[in-house]
C-alpha cells in the first residue's frame, strides 16, 4: 500500500498523518510546544524546538507507516504569519513571532485608514493588522536594531524547517500571501510594503507554487526520519488555505469553519474579492484559486484557558457532559471572547474579554457554555461580513478539534442556521496537505477530483428556536462590541504602558 504524510504545523503542535491513496487516515502522531509570552502583547515560539517536534512526529509517523507500505511523499500545512530573523548561515537571531504577537500594533493603527494602507490592503489582501509580518518587521527595525541589520532573511516557521532541511530559502505562494508584503495579482514580492518594512526583496525568500516539490534531504535528518534523501517534499500551503481543500469547500456557496487554536470562516473564489471596508483577507492555493474569509484569535485557545484557571479537575469531555445541561443562551450570560485582541471583523488588536448579564442564578456551567457561544458568535460575526460580500452561503463544512465535539457542532448550526458537516478525517488542514501532495505528484487532475476522497461522517441541522435565542444574545453581544471598543482602547494604556519598549 502507498501512503503520503500530510504535516500541520500548528500553533501549539504538529501533526503528521499518513494518509492512503484513497484518503483513509491511517496513523497519527501529534507533539505540542509551548507559546511564550515574556511580556503581555508578546507572543514567540522557540523555533528550533518546533523544529525538533516536527521532524520526530514524521519519523514516528513513518515507523508506524512502514507497516503499511511505501511513502510517497511528505507535504507540508502552517500557520501563517510568523516572523523569525535569521543569520547568514540560517541561524535564528529571534524567536517566531506568531500570528498572536500584537506589539506592533501602534505601527498597524498608524497605517490604518491611510491611503498607503490601502493600497497595501488591496495588493495584498492582507488587513491592516499587527498580526502581519508587515508590522512585526517595522517593529523589529526600531526596536532591535541590531538584529535588524545583521539578518540576512525574514522567515515564517515553515520557512526555517525548509531551510534546515534542505538548505534552499523557499516560500509557497500560499504562505507569501499572508505577509502583506506579496502582491497577490503579480505573484511577487510587493515594493510600496517592502519600502514601508525597511527591507528588500533579497531578504525574503523565493515564491514558488504551492506543488512545488523538493528533493535532496540533509543526509543528517533523513537518516533520523529513517526515509530517502530523495524522497519528494511538497512545499504545501497555509493551514486556513488547506483546511478548506481538506473540508471539501470548493466553491462559493460552502463555508469552511476551522476552530483549533484560533478559528476562521472561509470560502473560495477564482480571484481576489476586494473588501473596501477591508475586513476579509484574500490568501492564495493555487493561481485562479483564492481562499477568502476572516480569522479570529480566540478559538479553542480561550476554552483551554477558562478550563486551566478556574475549571483544572476537568476534562474537555467532563466540560461538554456539564455544558450540555444549560439551555441554549446560556440563560443570558454573554461573552465577548477577546481575550487576544481580534482579527475579524473588527481587526482591534485591543479588544478584551467580557462577561456581561451575570446573575446569581449563573453556575460554572454556565459560564463554559457561554464561551462556547461567545467563540462561535465571532464566528458568526466574520460569516456575516463574508456574505455581505459573496451572497448567502448554504452549508458548512467543519474542521479543527472543535469538530470532535457534537454538542459545539450543533451549538454552529444554531448559531448560523445552517446544515453543518463533518468528514472522517477532522484533521482537515492534514487532509489538506495530502491532497495538495497527491496533485504535486500528479496522482490527481484537479481538486474537483479530490471530492471522491472525501466522506461524510456527520450532519447537523440547525434547530430554529435555539437560532431565535442566539440571535437574540448576538444582537447585544455586537453592540456590547460597539459600545465598550473605546473603553477597551483606554484599558490598554493601563495594563501595557510599555508595551513598544525593550
Amino acid at each position: 500500500m502507498k501512503y503520503i504524510i500530510g504535516v500541520d504545523i500548528g500553533t501549539t503542535s504538529v501533526k503528521s498523518v499518513a494518509f492512503d491513496l484513497n484518503g483513509k487516515e491511517l496513523s497519527k502522531k501529534e507533539i505540542t510546544f509551548p507559546i511564550l509570552n515574556y511580556h503581555p502583547s508578546w507572543s514567540e515560539q522557540d523555533p528550533n524546538t518546533i523544529f525538533k517536534a516536527i521532524i520526530k512526529s514524521i519519523k514516528e509517523t513513518v515507523v508506524q507507516g512502514k507497516e503499511n507500505g511505501e511513502l510517497l511523499a511528505v507535504s507540508f500545512s502552517s500557520a501563517m504569519h510568523s516572523v523569525i530573523a535569521v543569520d547568514a548561515d540560517g541561524k535564528n537571531l529571534t524567536n517566531s513571532i506568531i500570528w498572536a504577537d500584537t506589539r506592533s500594533y501602534r505601527y498597524a493603527q498608524d497605517l490604518k485608514g491611510t491611503k498607503i494602507g490601502h493600497r497595501i490592503y488591496m495588493k495584498t489582501g492582507t488587513p491592516i493588522h499587527p498580526m502581519s509580518p508587515l508590522f512585526k518587521l517595522m517593529w523589529m527595525r526600531d526596536n532591535m536594531p541590531e538584529i535588524f541589520k545583521k539578518a540576512k532573511k525574514y522567515l515564517s516557521i515553515k520557512e526555517f524547517v525548509f531551510n534546515k532541511l534542505f538548505d534552499r530559502y523557499v516560500i509557497d505562494h500560499s504562505m507569501a500571501s499572508a505577509t502583506g508584503l506579496f502582491d497577490i495579482y503579480n505573484f511577487d514580492w510587493y515594493v510600496e510594503s517592502l519600502k514601508v518594512a525597511g527591507i528588500t526583496s533579497e531578504q525574503l525568500s523565493s515564491p514558488v507554487d504551492t506543488t512545488y516539490i523538493l528533493k535532496g534531504l540533509s543526509e543528517k535528518y533523513a537518516k533520523y526520519m529513517d526515509i530517502d534523501v530523495e524522497l519528494p517534499f511538497v512545499i504545501g500551503a497555509t493551514d486556513g488555505c488547506l483546511a478548506n481543500l481538506g473540508s471539501g469547500v470548493m466553491n462559493s456557496k460552502t463555508l469552511a469553519v476551522t476552530i483549533g487554536t484560533s478559528g476562521a470562516v472561509r470560502t473560495t473564489s477564482r480571484e481576489p474579492l476586494k473588501d473596501q471596508k477591508e475586513r476579509i483577507f484574500n490568501y492564495i492555493l493555487t493561481k485562479n484559486f483564492y481562499v477568502t474569509g476572516g480569522s479570529v484569535n480566540n478559538g479553542g485557545i480561550i476554552l483551554k484557558w477558562f478550563r486551566d484557571n478556574f475549571s483544572k479537575s476537568y476534562t474537555y469531555s467532563m466540560m461538554m457532559d456539564e455544558i450540555s445541561k444549560i439551555p441554549a443562551g446560556s440563560d443570558s450570560l454573554i461573552f465577548l471572547p477577546y481575550l487576544l485582541g481580534e482579527r475579524a471583523p473588527h481587526w482591534n488588536a485591543k479588544s478584551k474579554g467580557v462577561f456581561f448579564g451575570v446573575g446569581i442564578n449563573h453556575g460554572k456551567a454556565h459560564f463554559m457554555r457561554s464561551v462556547i457561544e461567545g467563540i462561535t458568535y465571532g464566528l458568526y460575526d466574520v460569516g456575516n461580513s463574508l456574505e455581505e460580500k459573496i451572497g448567502k452561503m448554504e452549508t458548512i463544512h467543519a474542521s479543527g478539534g472543535f469538530a470532535r465535539s457534537v454538542l459545539w457542532l450543533q451549538i454552529l448550526a444554531d448559531v448560523f442556521d445552517k446544515k453543518v458537516v463533518t468528514y472522517q478525517s477532522t484533521e482537515g488542514s492534514a487532509f489538506g496537505a495530502f491532497i495538495l501532495g497527491m496533485k504535486a505528484l500528479g496522482l490527481l487532475e484537479d481538486f474537483k477530483s479530490a471530492e471522491k476522497l472525501l466522506s461524510i461522517s456527520i450532519e447537523f441541522i440547525p434547530d430554529m428556536q435555539n437560532h431565535e435565542i442566539h440571535m437574540r444574545n448576538f444582537r447585544i453581544y455586537r453592540k456590547l462590541y460597539e459600545d465598550l471598543k473605546d473603553d477597551f482602547d483606554v484599558l490598554e494604556t493601563f495594563t501595557h504602558p510599555s508595551t513598544f519598549e525593550i
